[in-house]
């Protein structure tokens, strides 16, 4: 059965990266019999310069009929002074919600070839790969009430709402604990339960769902502990399931152990694997069209969406073991370039996976 994917290249470098990832399904498509149809939308600033909102009601309806998502980034400068409601980010997270996109699976995954472009010493992070599970739907970048007020004496007050039910908690707890079977068998469940009463509540789900899996080993840690201990002992972890905002600033940080934030892939899904496939990163403007950015983290969004969404787990294979082949020959953009490497630009990088794709036939 023909798989549609809707294409939304956003801002910033979005649309170069973008650009690459499709080169890889089309060459799927066209050599390999991957049966798929691709449309392109716009989403973020693109939309507001040519519709007025981040999330044109057309870019949402192709969403919810297609089979996946593929996202480069969004935002930028240009739209900053705009009211927060109708921000170009307001797009990300408006198909987040609209699409039910709960679960958003976030690797770091050292490459050995990119040891020395880690942050750390490389036997702290040889061998690296860990799974960041992020709330996607919840927690304060949703609740209500929200805003900002000014009282009669002038004073602003800001107000962010920290809300999870125990149901939400629950499905993401077991997204965790479903995967943590498919690799090690280790989660560590990350909150701020000595505080927060919400993810007190965290922490007593998170147990509970721990009792149904007894074959996988359920840990707690503090979200600050959690920041400590990627950085002094990140192979420690195999699976962490945390929070919506605390995954977002917790899989930045381990963008950093695998030598750049654009080499990390992530994959947002609903309840039935439905996903969208997006980088981890920004939309870099200061970098935008300048054949520069760092296509790999996109590419390999390609690979998840290959194996979580549309069921071709032998092509995800093949486009990771064509990353690797293309970092064994030493081609580097300018984020993970090292002393020795020969330095290439954004489409030259997506044309070197091509081939080493076609030299797998």
């Amino acid at each position: 059965m023909t798989k549609h994917i809707l294409i939304l290249p956003g801002d910033g470098i979005g649309p170069e990266i973008v650009a690459e990832a499709v080169k890889i399904l089309t060459y799927l498509r066209d050599t390999a019999g991957l049966a798929i149809t691709m449309e392109e939308a716009p989403v973020g600033g693109a939309a507001i310069d040519a519709t007025g909102v981040p999330l044109p009601d057309a870019t949402l309806d192709l969403a919810l009929q297609a089979d996946a998502v593929l996202l480069g980034a969004v935002g930028g400068p240009k739209w900053e002074p705009l009211p927060i409601a109708i921000r170009p980010e307001k797009g990300l997270l408006g198909l987040r919600d609209q699409l039910e996109l709960f679960a958003n699976l976030r690797p770091a995954i050292l490459y050995p070839q990119l040891a020395a472009a880690s942050s750390l010493k490389p036997e702290l992070v040889a061998g690296l790969d860990i799974l960041i599970v992020r709330e996607l739907t919840g927690g304060i970048y949703f609740g209500q009430p929200r805003g900002v007020t000014t009282g009669e004496d002038g004073t602003r007050t800001g107000v962010n709402t920290l809300v999870y039910s125990e149901s939400e908690i629950r499905r993401i707890c077991e997204t965790a604990f479903d995967i943590a079977r498919q690799r090690n068998r280790r989660v560590c469940s990350v909150d701020k339960a000595n505080i927060l009463e919400c993810t007190e509540l965290w922490r007593t789900v998170a147990t509970e769902v721990g009792t149904e899996y007894p074959d996988v080993t359920l840990s707690h840690m503090y979200v600050d502990n959690a920041a400590m201990q990627l950085i002094r002992e990140p192979k420690q972890f195999d699976v962490m399931v945390t929070t919506n905002m605390f995954g977002d600033i917790l899989s930045d940080a381990a963008a950093m152990l695998t030598g750049s934030i654009g080499m990390l892939p992530s994959a947002s899904l609903d309840a039935t694997g439905k996903g969208m496939y997006e980088p981890i990163h920004g939309s870099a403007p200061n970098i935008a069209g300048q054949d520069i950015a760092n296509p790999l983290a996109t590419i390999l969004s390609v690979a998840m969406m290959l194996r979580y969404s549309l069921g071709e787990p032998t092509a995800a294979e093949r486009i990771e073991h064509a990353v690797s082949t293309v970092l064994d020959q030493g081609l580097r953009t300018a984020d993970i370039m090292s002393p020795g490497m020969r330095r290439g630009g954004t489409a030259e990088m997506g044309d070197a996976v091509v081939v080493a794709m076609d030299s797998q036939v």
